[in-house]
């Protein structure tokens, strides 16, 4: 007669892992993993993606247990490890190379043109660094604008009815900016290498669900690889079009993707935080 597993016969074989809720916002960065469940290539068995309107969302949904993960910038992650909450890198995405950007009002010309205007921030997120270094860049203070806390989905309305003068965005609610006539002010190539995003988990999740973790960082960059592959001649995941989603500094894409698992990133400091409260 057949003997069963030695751990079977104890009770103690381990369950199958659950899958990964990662969190996401709407921006061009995410349309990898969006274009691979949309084409049945992400197993939802495996990872699960939970979509909120604004980075801030995301982050209070982890603040809060709602999701294991999520994609987030350097900056915001900097924000959670302060705050004790333990955020693990396990996947960096890509570097923003223009697709984070001040918009303002048709004729404004630079920064200093906002000096004394209202600006739109979605302060406890990356929108507070991409201000505050556009500031130093042009020998300004957070004092010469008024900060206006405003999510990201929240922006582009406000910007039309004329409740603020500029705001800190990206795609695709900068292109909603610019049909608005917003002119851009600042972008990311200003900053090269400061702005990276990245896929993270929480510590006890790492610790609980390793091959989880693991696998759905290859998973994800299977995903950007596929994204490359179609990425002519593909409808939009997020309601902006493809022309959208592909916008970019002229010369050069928006954001630089180099999805790849994290084993350390250098030379980076939990000073480069800031936000508006």
């Amino acid at each position: 007669m057949r003997r069963a597993p030695a751990a079977a016969r104890c009770g103690c074989a381990r369950e199958p892992e659950a899958a990964l809720r990662i969190g996401t916002n709407v921006w061009i960065g995410s349309e990898p993993l969006y274009l691979a469940r949309e084409l049945g290539r992400l197993d939802p068995a495996a990872v699960q993606l939970v979509e909120y309107p604004s980075a801030s969302e995301v982050l209070r949904a982890y603040r809060n247990q709602a999701i294991d993960g999520m994609v987030i910038s350097l900056d915001e992650l900097f924000g959670l490890a302060v705050d004790g909450l333990q955020p693990r890198i396990i996947l960096v995405v890509d570097v923003s190379h223009g697709a984070d950007v001040v918009v303002g009002r048709r004729g404004m010309q630079t920064m200093r043109d906002l000096k004394g205007k209202s600006v739109a921030v979605e302060s406890g997120a990356l929108g507070a660094f991409v201000l505050s270094r556009a500031l130093a860049l042009n020998g300004m203070q957070a004092s010469d604008v008024n900060v206006v806390h405003l999510e990201s989905n929240e922006q582009p309305s406000a910007f039309e009815k004329g409740q603020v003068d500029g705001a800190v965005t990206f795609d695709p609610y900068r292109a909603q900016f610019l049909r608005a006539g917003a002119t851009t002010l600042f972008d990311s190539t200003q900053i090269p290498g400061e702005i990276v995003d990245l896929v993270a988990v929480r510590a006890s999740v790492l610790e609980k669900q390793p091959k989880a973790s693991t696998g759905a960082a290859r998973r994800l960059v299977r995903c950007d690889r596929l994204h490359e592959e179609r990425s002519q001649g593909r409808g939009a995941t997020h309601g902006n079009s493809p022309a959208d989603d592909r916008r970019a500094v002229p010369g050069g894409p928006a954001r630089a993707s180099m999805f790849r698992p994290a084993r350390k990133i250098s030379g980076c400091s939990a000073a480069r935080h800031r936000s508006w409260r």
